[in-house]
């Protein structure tokens, strides 16, 4: 196994778009200019999804032209379809990403159309994407389940992950978007779609819906990922799956890969101020552990006598 494991941070756009209060542009971009402060170098920053269905995202084009341009930095865009694309491409992304539902009917759910009809569409965007030097990346949505059609066949899962592969797209996620995965699952369908990818990253995002997240992704590391989604606090979830709750929040990642000694470039102090400060914007507690239990070691409590 690598040392170095990347993390992609999605709060900014998973994280909120499930979230009820809804934060200024100042106060997205004061979130991404302190996740960057943490070490934070891939950013999800927002999704070019239609603001009717996803009022949280409405100012996409605003916070990116908002957004630091940092060398080393990588600001993303969630692009559902060939509209949101050409949104993206005017507002100046370093990477697109456009999720692909395993599932038919999570799929015009979410995007109006059937899967493979995405990918054709996906396939469309890359190439105008090579042409602008644009990484597009490709999110297997519901890779382990669907809350509408429920277990997702594995067959099913490498047939959907080889035609995009086949698109040309630069990296592939498989997303457990209603978190209904497990370490063993994940490590059978990880193994499986290598099989049909060859040399192609492989990306993982999870859910912690029925809290086995943080085990998952050591599954996925442990079967050879490398890059992880995560969303500072844990918060998010999407707002087209029912019960769907938020991401592994990123501070209890980075305390897990600190534990292991892997190489990662996110200080864990600084981010569990940033979970602080997202405590005050939507104003509830963040689902992560960190930010209520502290770092370990740190300062140890004790009593006066023993």
């Amino acid at each position: 196994m690598t040392s170095k494991i990347e993390i992609v941070e999605v709060g900014p756009r998973d994280g909120l778009q499930n979230e009820d209060v809804l934060l200024t542009t100042d106060q997205k971009l004061n979130l991404i200019d302190h996740l960057i402060a943490s070490g934070v170098t891939r950013i999800e920053a927002v999704s070019f999804a239609h603001p009717k269905y996803v009022p949280q995202m409405a100012d996409a084009e605003a916070v990116m032209a908002g957004v630091q341009r940092i060398d080393g930095v990588s600001y993303i865009g969630l692009v559902m379809n060939w509209r949101g694309w050409q949104r993206a491409l005017d507002s100046g992304v370093d990477e697109a990403n456009m999720p692909i539902v395993a599932t038919d009917t999570f799929n015009v759910k979410n995007q109006g159309v059937t899967t493979y009809e995405s990918i054709d569409v996906l396939a469309d965007v890359v190439i105008e994407a090579k042409g602008k030097d644009i990484p597009v990346s490709a999110t297997i949505a519901a890779s382990w389940g669907c809350p509408f059609e429920g277990e997702v066949p594995v067959a099913r899962l490498i047939d959907v992950v080889e035609r995009v592969a086949q698109t040309g797209v630069a990296e592939i996620a498989l997303a457990d978007t209603i978190g209904v995965g497990d370490p063993w699952s994940v490590a059978e369908r990880i193994t499986a779609v290598k099989t049909v990818t060859g040399d192609l990253p492989i990306r993982v995002h999870f859910h912690d819906t029925r809290n086995t997240g943080i085990a998952n992704a050591f599954a996925a590391i442990q079967s050879g990922v490398t890059v992880l989604d995560a969303s500072v606090g844990g918060i998010g979830g999407c707002p087209f799956a029912p019960n769907a709750t938020g991401n592994i929040a990123t501070d209890d990642l980075v305390y897990m890969l600190n534990r292991a000694g892997f190489s990662h470039g996110i200080d864990l102090s600084a981010l569990i101020g940033v979970s602080a400060e997202m405590e005050d914007a939507l104003g509830k507690p963040v689902p992560a552990m960190l930010p209520k239990a502290g770092n370990f070691p740190g300062e140890l409590l004790g009593t006066d006598d023993d």
